[in-house]
């Protein structure tokens, strides 16, 4: 049984990308206490590429020590490897081409340099994350339930769009109703560019925690009905829940057609509680 959404709402978006920066500093920093090592799954979009170059503005950010993290990403675009489109792109100029990591850190979806298809890049990536799952349960042995499919996601970053999709899973298409698969390659993808890659919602499941962050009042919409519990099929942001936690960070614009009854059910005290 994965974790019933908690929400927490700020002021603007500005604020929002700085408080998942400072959130995913720590949780970085536990993890690594708890365990040595850490890993994220990143997420494109503005809010996202904010949020990473707000943890490389924090004076917090040397907490972590980032040669024990490794990065996925949740979605990706199938273009070159140089293009700016791409959400490993904009990932490097924000944060990562910051902090000194080794390329093995980085594990990039692949891109049109090489391979002939979206489809083909899709299933390199599952290979890959089947073989550092492989890895890490040689090295630590029992998974806790973990899926065998997949290293351990600490923590999964998601933006949410105006039509509700997930990283590239969108209402209604063929990868929001994938199952048994952890990567699907997308086509004719309602967002340009038309085709992507994407983990799973069964993939994105597997984390331990799933922060879905959204700003602005053109998110609204998505996050209310997300959070008023429709069906992934229609409205993939409501499927995504993590093992442990799932977390909503969103700001005033996009809370605006939040259901009353998630704010009345969050305690003022906890720090997941509506701000």
């Amino acid at each position: 049984m994965n974790a019933d959404p908690k929400v927490s709402i700020h002021p603007d978006s500005t604020l929002l990308a700085a408080t998942v920066a400072a959130r995913l500093i720590t949780r970085l920093v536990d993890v690594q206490n708890e365990r040595g090592s850490a890993t994220v799954v990143l997420t494109g979009g503005s809010l996202g590429t904010a949020t990473l170059a707000a943890v490389a503005a924090s004076p917090a950010c040397s907490a972590v020590d980032w040669s024990r993290v490794d990065f996925w990403w949740g979605d990706e675009r199938f273009l070159s490897a140089s293009d700016p489109d791409r959400n490993a792109v904009q990932a490097r100029q924000a944060l990562l081409g910051k902090l000194g990591l080794a390329e093995s850190q980085i594990h990039e979806f692949g891109s049109s340099d090489d391979f002939p298809d979206q489809d083909a890049a899709a299933a390199d990536y599952a290979t890959r994350l089947l073989d550092a799952a492989a890895a890490e349960q040689d090295q630590a042995g029992d998974a806790d339930g973990q899926d065998g499919r997949l290293p351990r996601f600490d923590v999964l970053l998601l933006g949410v769009g105006p039509d509700a999709h997930i990283a590239s899973l969108f209402p209604e298409m063929p990868g929001i109703r994938t199952k048994e698969q952890t990567v699907v390659g997308v086509a004719d993808a309602p967002k340009p560019p038309a085709l992507r890659m994407s983990l799973t919602l069964e993939a994105v499941n597997s984390a331990e925690e799933v922060w879905i962050a959204a700003g602005g009042q053109d998110k609204a919409g998505a996050v209310g009905l997300a959070l008023a519990g429709a069906g992934p099929t229609q409205v993939p942001a409501s499927g995504a829940r993590g093992r442990r936690k799932t977390l909503w960070l969103i700001d005033q614009e996009a809370a605006a057609q939040l259901p009353d009854r998630l704010i009345e059910s969050n305690d003022p005290d906890d720090e997941d509680s509506v701000d």
